[in-house]
């Protein structure tokens, strides 16, 4: 099919039949559907497929004569042969203004030098990730994946940059596929450092497996056990109600303590500390009262003295 895009007319293939579509579906700017592809359209994209090596070594010459530093990746025409386009990688911004001119009077068509990043190249040049398929960038994906290293740790990944990372250096964008999943299952289960009831006893949870639903235990006794979840759970439920009908009973000191009251004149820790604090309180701030009314009855003294020594009369001696 030929459709017009933002760059002109371009040849499409259909990727889906006749549907209805919702308007939430819709990302962008509906652009009509020209016309079917004819036979010499094909040929003709044919043709302009067959010269983008010779044109992208033709332009590497160009670039090595301006000596700018950057690397061509891919060289693109537009359907009808009016615009090349040149993709490139660079660590800076680079001044290609020259180098336009010069390839607009090789080729005799309109350049465009369009500078990319590491994940904007994999997805041109296609090829095969870590897992044995292609690309998802490259095949499916419409848009790049918005990846962070907590997601890795989130799904307990070696957070060696060789496992985790794809063909273009950068995270892998399947990190975001199930990265939801993950954190609500992580959820459920307790955190490491948490101490629980299991079927042999209280422990220490030390690690997880979120797929499985397991937690590895470290028991007082110093061994390692795996659990499932819900016997974790069903131990400590088991162990709660044995506690609440302990405590009912009044076997537990606190139940105990309820029931029993305290004889007359015992005191406890907490009692004798909160006494012993308020007594140092009483004593700072008499003291502090103390010295307040001092300093006032100086400062009386001091202007009583003032106005003594202003109100006499002077005394003048004379001798003959």
């Amino acid at each position: 099919m030929i459709v017009e895009t933002v760059r002109g007319l371009e040849l499409a293939r259909v990727a889906h039949g006749r549907r209805e579509v919702t308007e939430k579906d819709i990302v962008g700017d509906l652009k009509p559907v020209v016309r079917r592809a004819e036979q010499s359209d094909l040929e003709r994209m044919q043709l302009l497929h067959a010269r983008h090596e010779e044109v992208l070594a033709r332009c590497a010459e160009k670039v090595r004569e301006h000596s700018l530093p950057m690397n061509l990746v891919k060289a693109e025409y537009s359907f009808d042969g009016s615009r090349l386009t040149f993709y490139f990688t660079a660590e800076k911004r680079v001044d290609f203004r020259q180098l336009v001119r010069d390839l607009a009077r090789t080729f005799r068509s309109r350049i465009e030098l369009r500078q990319i990043g590491p994940r904007d190249e994999a997805k041109l040049l296609g090829g095969i990730g870590p897992c044995g398929r292609l690309l998802c960038c490259a095949t499916f994906l419409p848009d790049y994946a918005r990846v962070s290293i907590k997601m890795a740790k989130d799904q307990d990944l070696p957070l060696n940059p060789a496992k985790i990372s794809g063909v273009c250096g950068r995270l892998l964008c399947c990190l975001s596929y199930e990265h939801e999943q993950y954190v609500e299952m992580r959820a459920a289960l307790p955190r490491r450092g948490a101490w629980v009831q299991t079927p042999d006893g209280p422990g220490e949870v030390i690690g997880q497996n979120v797929l499985k639903q397991q937690v590895i235990v470290q028991l007082t006794t110093g061994m390692h056990e795996t659990y499932e979840f819900d016997a974790v759970q069903a131990a400590t439920e088991q162990v709660v109600e044995l506690a609440r009908q302990r405590n009912a009973e009044g076997v537990t000191p606190v139940a105990r303590q309820r029931r029993e009251p305290k004889e007359r004149g015992e005191r406890t820790f907490c009692t004798t500390i909160s006494r012993c604090t308020k007594a140092l309180r009483g004593l700072r701030s008499l003291k502090t009262k103390r010295s307040q009314q001092s300093d006032r009855h100086r400062r009386s003294a001091r202007v009583a003295r003032l106005h003594a020594s202003a109100t006499s009369p002077s005394v003048y001696t004379s001798r003959d």
